[in-house]
């Protein structure tokens, strides 16, 4: 493939951005392709992609290159991709033969922080938390997310959602354990059918998270951390919209987002701003509560390999203490007897088991029923946690 200096000049520009500046990846992107509106969709695919592996890859391309700047790694990855690079300035003081020498180099020369591209705090951390399982962990989490989408059952079914897609040339496969569940077989648009309504692009593993609250019809659920609202709309299916699902959030522009989502998926959902205020109101009145917390994000990091270069200590620290406040705000809604299911894309025990332990020992009104851990490396989905607690008095 042809390489444009046009495109290769975009994917340096954003890299950047992330690297350098802490921008989030996908919302660079996006403005980006905003403010080229020419690029063709071949275009958006060859700056996204490698925008991508440059941020995944970050020191070994740099080690690989011999230099750790954007341009040098992006001569790297296209070397690395069996391509040929263009005769530019911005290329000529790259070595090419060193750079094959270099991809040619068994992963036992390099360190763990050097062939998995990751800060070494994030490697110490992961190492104290997860131990033996850490290595494995994070070389699954290098790997490409699949795209799975979500039938919404609301309006199909997702063997007639399979069905759609296959007539569009879109392939799917079957989710073991998830009844609503595909994995596209290649990344193909899905704006039509997003549009539509029939589906969402929503991970395995937080396909996991609706079911696993065990709402039953009729009830009061609240989704305390709601967001742009995947969860809220896989309870709305669950429930067939027999119920009363409220979903809170601090964020008033999630929640529009959400609306939208839901106006098109024909989901009844009620939404509001969270406020200390509006939360004393909603005491006692749940009978199930959903908290997706705030989070490292470190069980996304396929999708999101920025999140490894913004993540520090002191933000985690600062997650860990906010997720607590959340907790001991939120748990006061959940009627005795109901339930409340705290959840987080993090695969550190930190922010999951020690905090469920953390709570249970605040609240002794409240005893664990179950928790699940989703690991990536056993599963591909992405690493998750959840924890069921009933309130008994």
């Amino acid at each position: 493939m042809k390489i444009h200096r046009t495109l290769a000049a975009g994917v340096v520009a954003v890299a950047d951005a992330v690297l350098k500046n802490g921008e989030v990846a996908q919302k660079t992107l996006e403005k980006t392709f905003e403010n080229n509106k020419k690029w063709g969709k071949r275009d958006r695919a060859f700056v996204a992609e490698h925008v991508y592996e440059l941020v995944r890859w970050k020191r070994m391309l740099g080690i690989t290159a011999g230099k750790g700047d954007a341009w040098s790694m992006l001569g790297a990855q296209i070397i690395k991709n069996g391509g040929e690079l263009p005769e530019w300035e911005e290329f000529a003081h790259l070595d090419v033969e060193k750079i094959k020498a270099n991809l040619a180099r068994p992963a036992s020369d390099f360190s763990r922080e050097e062939r998995e591209s990751i800060p070494r705090w994030l490697d110490d951390l992961g190492q104290a938390e997860l131990g033996e399982k850490w290595e494995a962990e994070i070389h699954a989490l290098n790997g490409e997310a699949p795209v799975v989408v979500r039938a919404n059952t609301l309006k199909i079914t997702r063997d007639e959602l399979r069905e759609k897609l296959l007539a569009e040339g879109i392939e799917t496969e079957l989710v073991e354990g998830l009844p609503d569940a595909l994995q596209l077989t290649n990344r193909r648009s899905l704006t039509n059918f997003l549009n539509d309504g029939l589906c969402e692009v929503q991970d395995a593993a937080s396909q996991l998270v609706a079911p696993f609250l065990e709402v039953e019809f009729k009830q009061n659920v609240i989704d305390c951390c709601a967001g742009a609202g995947g969860k809220s709309l896989h309870l709305a299916a669950i429930t067939r919209n027999r119920g009363t699902i409220l979903s809170l959030d601090v964020a008033g522009e999630k929640l529009a987002e959400l609306r939208r989502r839901a106006l098109r998926g024909n989901a009844k959902i009620k939404t509001q701003k969270a406020t200390p205020e509006f939360l004393e109101t909603l005491h006692e009145t749940a009978d199930r509560v959903l908290i997706d917390a705030p989070c490292s994000g470190s069980g996304t990091l396929r999708r999101q390999p920025d999140i490894k270069w913004r993540l520090n200590q002191k933000t985690l620290d600062r997650t860990l203490k906010l997720q607590r406040e959340i907790l001991e705000a939120n748990a006061p809604l959940v009627k005795v007897g109901g339930k409340l299911v705290y959840a987080t894309c993090s695969i550190f025990p930190s922010e999951n088991e020690a905090q469920v332990e953390w709570f249970l020992e605040q609240n002794p009104n409240f005893k664990l029923e179950e928790s699940k851990s989703v690991s990536t490396a056993e599963t591909g989905f992405d690493g998750f946690f959840m924890a069921r607690l009933v309130r008994v008095s």
